[in-house]
């Protein structure tokens, strides 16, 4: 078959066997399907099973007469592949009491929705956290807690650190040196000083009785070191 070139020849090159078997061979080459990587989003269907923790939150009397078991799921994304991740999809709170029946139903509408939207969540932690009860905080197992909702929001912080979401704040080890021999310092006068009554409100902690408040930790840990005050439970530090 003759063609007929109508335009001008700008360049030519003449075509050998070599040329045919690379492109056979390309063209024989198999594709390697790369797999679809899922992220969460709100559209995602609820699995018929979920893994779920439960933690039982027992707060003082006053604050609430019956526990309150907090219910997370997760959903694993990508399972079996190395994108394999698992981000919590819902929430629930029980509890034999009725008195915070609408406000918990209603917090954990919110927070299963906020989970299911994807994207980081880790942020709910510190807006619990940062509630404070117009009553007055409680003490529990040796740390200042500012709210029931703080509470809950310590059980969220629990349960992301255990699937990865978070990771586990701990001091460097210039700070485990300065806690551990500061520690050590204080036991002789701690036990000295310490009368029952207070002894049982710091729940046997380490801390001198003059330690203030941690508003990183929630520990009554504070001290004043060389002018800076400097928490002796996780570190933190007003001087940096």
């Amino acid at each position: 078959m003759v063609k007929k070139i109508d335009s001008k020849i700008v360049g030519f090159k003449v075509k050998t066997p070599s040329d045919e078997t690379a492109a056979v061979a390309t063209a024989e080459l198999p594709t390697t399907k790369v797999p679809e990587v899922v992220h969460m989003h709100e559209d995602m269907p609820r699995p018929e099973k979920l893994l779920g923790s439960t933690y039982k939150l027992k707060t003082p009397e006053h604050i609430s007469e019956h526990s309150l078991f907090i219910t997370i799921n997760d959903v694993v994304l990508n399972e079996g592949t190395e994108h394999e991740i698992r981000r919590p999809f819902e929430v629930f709170i029980n509890s034999k009491s009725l008195e915070h029946y609408q406000w918990i139903v209603a917090l954990t509408r919110i927070m299963s929705a906020v989970f299911r939207k994807g994207g980081d969540c880790t942020f709910l932690v510190e807006e619990l956290r940062s509630v404070f009860d117009p009553k007055g905080g409680y003490w529990n197992k040796g740390k200042y807690v500012p709210s029931l909702i703080a509470e809950i929001g310590n059980v969220i912080e629990q349960h992301l650190t255990e699937i990865g979401m978070l990771d586990k704040p701990e001091p460097d080890v210039h700070q485990q040196a300065f806690l551990k021999a500061k520690q050590q310092e204080l036991t002789a006068e701690i036990e000295a000083e310490t009368t029952p009554a207070e002894d049982a409100e710091a729940d046997n902690s380490n801390f001198p009785p003059s330690a203030t408040l941690c508003y990183k930790c929630h520990s009554k840990a504070v001290i004043i070191k060389d002018g800076c005050q400097t928490c002796l439970n996780c570190g933190d530090s007003k001087c940096g």
